[in-house]
């Protein structure tokens, strides 16, 4: 079944894009809650003259897109995490946690754009951002400790320990 996307569809399509999906699908999500409309020979002529209507305004959408783009392509994040004395990470860091921090920067991006691997280690990694269907960004992150390790103060308590035990067996 051949539909129009009236809006962006994660997975599927983004807006005015024709896109053959299961009739199932089509007929009881996509086209039920406005998503979508059947591709028909009227639509696609109405499709056509919009698009050329709106050939200028897209232009400005890719060309903002790709200047946010430039702007995120220096960036370089830090993410502090509880871990564990392993280097396991408590739970995982994915998309919201860097949405978080490209916030605290400045770049609203919304967490559906954002794709990464749910990460469960420390170490760096790379996460994907769509801004525009022709314009992605690549953003390197790194995940840390939050917490200081704990097995040093141990290792120096170890033999306070056993000093005094070293003492009674001397007597």
């Amino acid at each position: 079944m051949e539909l129009i996307l009236k809006e962006d569809v994660i997975g599927l399509g983004y807006k005015n894009d024709i896109v053959n999906v299961k009739s199932g699908y089509g007929r009881n999500y996509l086209i039920p809650t406005g998503k979508a409309v059947i591709a028909s020979p009227a639509a696609r002529k109405m499709l056509a003259e919009n698009l050329r209507q709106q050939a200028v305004k897209l232009a400005k959408i890719k060309a903002a897109a790709e200047e946010k783009a430039t702007a995120m392509s220096n960036v370089k994040l830090t993410i502090e995490t509880k871990v564990s004395a392993t280097g396991t990470i408590y739970g995982s860091v994915n998309a919201l946690h860097i949405s978080e921090e490209l916030a605290k920067l400045g770049f609203e991006v919304d967490r559906k754009l954002i794709k990464v691997v749910d990460v469960k280690e420390v170490g760096d990694y790379t996460a994907v951002v769509r801004l525009h269907k022709e314009v992605s960004v690549e953003i390197p992150f790194t995940v840390v400790a939050e917490n200081a390790p704990v097995a040093e103060p141990v290792a120096e308590e170890v033999p306070a320990v056993e000093a005094p035990a070293e003492e009674a067996a001397a007597e």
